[in-house]
């Protein structure tokens, strides 16, 4: 994806903020002006810390860590889903489970159990239950699914939380900082940006807004993807040409 430009953010809506009484001061660093009763975002700040953000996420997703993407709000749950997905991410768009990262153990457990079930409907004994025993297990699953279905391979905590709206996901910003896992997040006029720690300044209820800036976050980690990818074939290759090396002097010898 080619680099954001202000006039992309403009297009989106990415600078309506909320109502200027709904606004929280902590936000104002990022607040250009107020118009019609609403704060309109500095979109130039917006475009420094997408920047800022984008550089950090790659070095993370560079080293091989998992980024794990938060939003259960109707207008961003599909479009983060996609992303996460496009990526091989987790994610968490239905609800948060309280302890999914404060108590990862029990979690593990629950994605342990998730996937016996998944192995159990798919043997010969399965089809031998009764209807009503089949039903119970193939609800047991869908149920867990819902919730669990994003993070079925997360096998040890993220490196990082990509959050929007962090009023609304403020329990999983909270395990975050508890265990020190960075938060980036679209941060509105109406949240405290000090929560997080790369905050995007943004528009975080418009579908056009979120969209726009969900790629964009998603782009800096295809990089970084990218990145990780190079750096482990050129090693292979420096092992491969060291290895010839090693032939070569031999048969000289």
């Amino acid at each position: 994806m080619s680099k954001i430009e202000y006039k992309d953010l403009l297009d989106a809506g990415v600078h309506f903020g909320h109502l200027t009484r709904k606004w929280d001061p902590r936000m104002a660093p990022y607040i250009f002006m107020e118009k019609n009763g609403i704060h309109i975002i500095d979109l130039n700040k917006t475009l420094a810390c997408l920047e800022e953000a984008s550089n950090a996420i790659k070095q993370i997703v560079r080293s091989g860590k998992k980024v794990m993407f938060v939003a259960t709000k109707k207008q961003a749950k599909d479009l983060v889903a996609a992303e996460a997905q496009r990526l091989n991410m987790p994610y968490v768009t239905e609800r948060w489970l309280g302890g999914m990262l404060t108590n990862f153990a029990t979690i593990r457990k629950s994605l342990k159990k998730m996937s016996s079930l998944e192995k159990l409907m798919k043997e010969d004994s399965y089809k031998n239950l009764a209807k009503k025993e089949r039903l119970m297990v193939s609800r047991q699953k869908e149920k867990m699914e819902s919730v669990l279905g994003g993070i079925a391979d997360l096998s040890r905590l993220p490196a990082a939380l990509f959050v929007v709206d962090i009023k609304r996901e403020h329990i999983a910003i909270a395990e975050a900082q508890k265990l020190g896992i960075p938060v980036f997040a679209l941060v509105d006029t109406n949240s405290n940006p000090n929560e997080v720690d790369f905050p995007i300044p943004a528009n975080d209820d418009a579908f056009k807004s979120v969209s726009l800036l969900v790629k964009a976050f998603g782009a800096a980690i295809e990089e970084g993807l990218s990145e990780r990818k190079k750096d482990k074939d050129d090693a292979k290759l420096s092992e491969e040409e060291e290895a010839k090396r090693a032939v070569d002097a031999d048969t000289q010898d």
